[in-house]
């Protein structure tokens, strides 16, 4: 009788903590597997297990994790992670791990033609293709057997940071074009220069500043030219976050009343996104239909990262990536994950 007495009050203990979604929710080790995507790439996959994690390095960073581990408890949903242009996963695998250690499961796939392995396609031709990525990782994670008992993707959750952020704006309901992209750049080349040549080059100050922003006029008016409205959603993703994301060429209607409850984070110091053309003119729009949850006075476009990859000084991701002096990136980026998360636990939990 007083081991079975044992046991229930363990169990009313595991439930209310489960319920609760707090940050000192536990949910075991952080498991890891690979689904293959039809365009030949792969989406990573993260999820509790109570299996010994082993250490692990993918380039830069060293991890660990449990792969091909079985599924241990979980609340039970999904949150999908939209990497940045040229991104990969490993640089959301702080944020991951608060998520898993909340009790959800992480999937992040990789975009085609805009990933850290393969960046030939960047720019709107990829945000066109980037929200049905989302929702095919969905589809694969639905139909992974190991974890077909412990998820539910009737109540997704989507994050994204810059092109990221931008596939999370979509997905809330947000109407795009190429056209307003380059409306955009026509009329604030010089001042949002980085957003619309990407990691390219950098405005310096010199007699190359005037080439440089010919060309990138002449370019941009040849490729994006095309007014099509692009407009993508899924009735399974109930909740989005959009980090320091491209913005300027959503239509501002279109977001001023989300489809979903949407979470925007915004880094004043962000000299790749400049916050005035992006994320604030989001919040701008749909502010109160839409949460800040952030607004982060000493932080740069790079705080959505963590781990942060190593950035060689004096390159271009160095000074549109790296954080900016005083910024206190442990406490920061901690503050961000737990934000995050708990913003994924009020909407996507039933008990919230």
């Amino acid at each position: 009788m007083q081991k079975l007495k044992k046991y229930l009050l363990q169990a009313a203990a595991f439930l209310a903590t489960l319920l609760a979604g707090t940050a000192n929710a536990q949910f075991g080790h952080l498991g890891y597997a690979e689904l293959p995507q039809l365009d030949g790439g792969k989406t990573v996959l993260f999820y509790p297990t109570l299996a010994e994690e082993t250490a692990v390095r993918q380039g830069p960073f060293e991890f660990s994790w449990a792969a091909d581990a079985p599924p241990s408890f979980s609340n039970g949903r999904l949150v999908v992670i939209s990497h940045g242009s040229g991104g990969s996963p490993w640089v959301h695998m702080d944020l991951t791990r608060t998520l898993v250690h909340r009790g959800f499961i992480v999937a992040i796939p990789q975009h085609q033609g805009d990933n850290y392995q393969a960046h030939s396609r960047p720019g709107p031709e990829s945000w066109a293709r980037r929200p049905l990525e989302i929702s095919r990782a969905i589809d694969a994670v639905a139909s992974y057997p190991p974890l077909q008992n412990f998820v539910s993707t009737d109540r997704v959750g989507i994050f994204g940071g810059s092109a990221g952020g931008h596939t999370a704006l979509t997905l809330a309901g947000g109407q795009w074009s190429p056209d307003r992209f380059k409306a955009h750049c026509e009329q604030h080349l010089k001042e949002d220069f980085n957003s619309c040549v990407g990691f390219t080059t950098r405005l310096r100050g010199n007699a190359l500043d005037y080439l440089k922003l010919w060309l990138a006029r002449r370019v941009i008016a040849w490729r994006f030219s095309d007014p099509t409205p692009q407009r993508y959603t899924d009735a399974r993703i109930r909740a989005a976050v959009a980090m320091v994301p491209f913005a300027a060429d959503f239509l501002p209607a279109s977001l001023a009343k989300p489809k979903i409850p949407l979470g925007l984070i915004i880094a004043e110091r962000d000299v790749n996104q400049i916050p005035k053309f992006h994320a604030e003119a989001i919040a701008q729009a749909c502010e109160p239909r839409c949460e800040v949850l952030l607004r982060l006075a000493d932080a740069g476009h790079g705080a959505m990262l963590s781990p942060m990859p190593p950035l060689a000084p004096g390159s271009i991701e160095f000074a549109l990536l790296g954080d900016p002096p005083n910024f206190q990136r442990a406490t920061r980026v901690n503050q961000i994950h737990q934000a995050i998360a708990e913003f994924f636990a009020q909407h996507l939990l039933p008990d919230r």
